[in-house]
Parts: structure tokens; sequence; C-alpha cells
């Protein structure tokens, strides 16, 4: 009997377990969504207000300012309230953005729009990790985070056709109301579904949450980490936004190969995602999967930018390339929860998040001035460097050593 009893328990926990990753994989396809939203509508809103593209270009701006300056504070915010409550506040508001933009018939309600879905994008990462972190067993949440960062991919892939289709059918407006809605809905089921969460933490055993703040973050072991993600987005930056043009430039390579060159990068860098999570989940030595994958992928960045090539090498590169970026994802993020203490994964992942916006930031003006100086062999070239640089950030904590340790006086 006794036995029966814990099968059925351990049954009911991987059923919760299950349950819980599938509405935070949710949560973050929604957060990719609205991440990407704006941009595929440009030339209609365009049209609309008069306004030229360098506008449009400050309200894309705007949101990730605010998502910079906002991110540490609202890690802080998910540790102490309940996250699965601070990630439903995050999908409705960053939803009311999207409503108000597409409801109210003008430029400043697009503005003030954008602004919120900001701000509502600096509460997803550290809600989503949070929850995570203390919701899955140690031994399966590298696969829990190889699915989230998938998931969150595929939201970034189905966006743009999504949003035209969407536009066609019932104007920019539409769209922008039609993807609130989506926002709205995974509010809602999270909302209903809240007891998963709480009877979830119930079933775990009780730690001693350590409460530690500003000398968390900025010790050295998290730091690291802000700086390793910044590299990480200055990299990959390269590749997701110049690749194309550079390639044109570089080797005459025909529009339609390049287009397919990078589809081929950013599928096979969600494919592996889902393998990087399985090797997570096998592994303890995180650091030396994210290093060999983060220069596998840099050397063939590398060939692509120094030899010439014909279609299907150049297709089998990038994809091969994209396939081994995503390899490291999921042990990225376990090297990043190896050094938080318990009770702090919200405002950890919170601030190690703000190196992603930090690299998109800076990076493209460092690739686009590349371009302007003729010389899209270096796009890949400083990719490569800032990949090299990267390296000698990734490590592992001792066992049973956290930042907050390294922290303290």
């Amino acid at each position: 009997m006794t036995e029966a009893t814990e099968t059925s328990r351990i049954a009911t926990g991987r059923a919760q377990e299950t349950r819980i990753i599938a509405l935070i994989c949710g949560a973050h396809f929604v957060s990719h969504v609205y991440i990407i939203a704006l941009p595929p509508l440009f030339f209609f809103i365009r049209a609309e207000y008069g306004v030229s593209y360098s506008e449009l270009g400050l309200v894309v701006a705007l949101f990730n300012v605010v998502s910079t300056v906002l991110q540490a504070p609202a890690g802080f915010l998910v540790d102490r309230m309940a996250p699965a409550m601070t990630l439903v506040l995050a999908l409705a508001l960053g939803a009311s953005g999207l409503a108000l933009a597409g409801a109210v018939p003008l430029w400043w309600a697009l503005i003030a729009g954008w602004g919120l879905a900001g701000v509502a994008n600096t509460i997803y990462h550290p809600a989503d990790y949070a929850i995570l972190s203390d919701a899955v067993e140690t031994r399966r949440i590298g696969q829990a985070f190889s699915l989230h960062t998938f998931f969150g991919m595929v939201g970034t892939a189905a966006t743009p056709a999504t949003m035209l289709f969407l536009a066609t059918v019932w104007g920019w407006r539409g769209a922008m109301i039609g993807a609130a809605a989506l926002g709205y809905a995974v509010a809602l089921v999270l909302l209903v579904q809240r007891r998963a969460f709480t009877a979830r933490a119930a079933s775990r055993p009780r730690r001693n949450a350590e409460k530690v703040g500003w000398n968390l973050l900025l010790s050295p072991p998290i730091l690291r980490n802000v700086l390793f993600f910044a590299l990480l987005a200055a990299a990959g930056s390269g590749i997701s936004n110049f690749s194309i043009v550079a390639l044109g430039a570089l080797q005459g390579t025909a529009l339609g190969v390049a287009n397919f060159a990078l589809s081929s990068y950013l599928a096979m860098n969600a494919a592996g995602v889902l393998a990087g999570g399985y090797i997570a989940s096998r592994t303890r030595r995180h650091d030396r999967v994210a290093v060999a994958g983060f220069a596998a992928s840099g050397f063939l960045v590398l060939l692509i930018g120094l030899v010439p090539l014909g279609g299907v090498a150049l297709v089998a590169l990038m994809g091969s390339a994209g396939f081994l970026n995503g390899i490291i994802q999921p042990s990225r993020d376990m090297i990043v929860r190896a050094v938080t203490p318990e009770g702090s994964f919200g405002k950890v992942f919170g601030f190690v998040s703000m190196g992603f916006s930090i690299g998109g930031v800076i990076a493209p003006l460092i690739y686009g001035w590349l371009m302007d100086l003729n010389e899209p062999r270096l796009v890949f070239l400083v990719a490569v460097g800032f990949t090299v640089l990267a390296l000698p950030l990734v490590r592992v904590p001792a066992a049973g050593t956290k930042a907050s340790s390294a922290a303290r006086p």
C-alpha cells in the first residue's frame, strides 16, 4: 500500500510539473510575440500616421530602454510577490499595451502602449525562471528550461507572418487587438490554473530563502553572467540582423539564398535548444557544454566570413552554427541557476537578462557601422570576436557554493 501511494504521489507530482511547464511555455510564447509584433506593421502605421521609420524605430527603442531600466526592479518584485501572479500581471499589462495602441487612433497611444509592453517584458523572464526553478525537480530542470526557450523562439518565428496576415484581414489595428486578445487569454488560463502552482509549491520541501539584494546582484559571479549574456546577444545579433546584407555584399549571395540560410540558422537554433535540454539534464558540467558549443558555433561563423561558399554549403554551415548555438542555451540557464541562492531566482534571472538588452542595443550599432564602412567580412569576424570574449566567462561554481557567499563581506 505504501509503495502504491508513493508511486501515485510521484505520478501526481510529474503531472503538476508538466502542467506548470506548459503554462510557462505558453506565457513565454506570448512574450516573444509582443517583442516582435510591431515591426511587421511598420508600413501600415507609417501610412496612417505619416511618421518616419526613424520615429517608428524610436518606439521600438523605447520598449528596449524601458525593459533595460526596469529589469532589475522587476526581479525584486517577482521574489516579493507570488511569481505566478506577477506573470499574470505581465501578460495583462502587455496585452493592454497592444490593445491601447490598436484601439486608440492617436500616435501617442502607440507610444504609450509600447511603453507598457516594455514594462511587461521585464517581468516574464524572472517570473518564468523563478516558477520553473521552484516547481521542477533538478534532474528535469534542464529540459524545462529548453522547452521554455524553444517556445519563445517559436513565438518569434510565427509572429511576422501572422501579424501581416491579420493586418490584411482586419487592418493593423485589428492585428494589434488580436495579439492583445491572445495575451488576455493566456493570462486567464494561468489565473484559472493558479492552484497548480500553489499545489506544486506545497508538495516540495520547504527551503530557507536567502534574503539578499544588491550585494548579490553586484557579486562577481552574477556580473560575470550579465556580461556573458550581453556578449551572447551581441554575437547572435550579427547573424540574425546583418548576415543577409553582409553575405550579399561579401560573396554576392542571392537574396533568396541568404534568407534561406538565415532561416536555416534560426530553425536549427530552435532544434538545438531541445537537444541542449536533453544534454543539460544529463550532465553537471554545463560550463563544458557551453564552451564547446559556443566555440564550435563561432568557428563555423568564422568559416562563413572567410571562405567563399556555394548555396548548399552556406545553408549547411549556417544551420550547423545555429544548432550548436542552440545547444548551449539550456546549459547557459543552468549556469545562472547554479550561482543563485534559494528565494532569489526572480531578481537574479531578471538582472542577468538585462545583458540581453545591453547587447541588443549596442551590437546593432557596431554592425551597422561596419556595413556603412563597406566591411561586410568584419560583421562575421566581430561576431566571432564577441564569442571569444565570452568563453572565459563561462564557469560553474564548486559544489555547495552560491553567489550570495561571494557577496558577503
